[in-house]
């Protein structure tokens, strides 16, 4: 997959908060990649985040192949396990696919930094490279 492309990249340290939880999900990664599963099957894992203005989605972990959809657009700002603090623009409609080979994953989380919802759908496709991580049975469904 392309990068997408920044809006604005920070490269200062995080707050405390921000780290420590960080550092909590490489103690215990979170295979939770959405607020909402909407259904599981076999293959698939189908999930929804909708963040009201201000709101935010924990640290995750991607290790599954998986696509995502930007239902309403909006703008977002991510911690991502570089270090760097990213903030996006989505457009309604905008879609992304990533992969990850043997061993890869990814860390981040989502907060909304606009002045309207922002929605997104994902789909985790479970026969990837990597098996997929345990959802927590007390975190599945509720918001992170």
């Amino acid at each position: 997959m392309l990068e997408k492309p920044t809006d604005r990249i920070d490269r200062s340290p995080w707050p405390d908060a921000i780290r420590r939880e960080f550092e909590q999900e490489a103690r215990q990664p979170d295979g939770r990649v959405g607020q909402y599963l909407l259904a599981e099957t076999d293959g698939l894992r189908i999930w929804m985040i909708k963040l009201a203005p201000g709101e935010r989605v924990g640290f995750h972990r991607h290790v599954l192949d998986y696509s995502w959809t930007s239902v309403t657009g909006g703008h977002g700002r991510q911690h991502i396990m570089d270090g760097t603090t990213a903030e996006y623009g989505y457009e309604a409609g905008e879609t992304r696919h990533e992969t990850y080979a043997a061993g890869a994953s990814k860390v981040h989380d989502l907060q909304n930094i606009g002045d309207a919802d922002l929605v997104f759908l994902t789909i985790e496709r479970k026969r990837s490279a990597n098996p997929p991580l345990p959802l927590p049975e007390t975190r599945q469904g509720a918001a992170a």
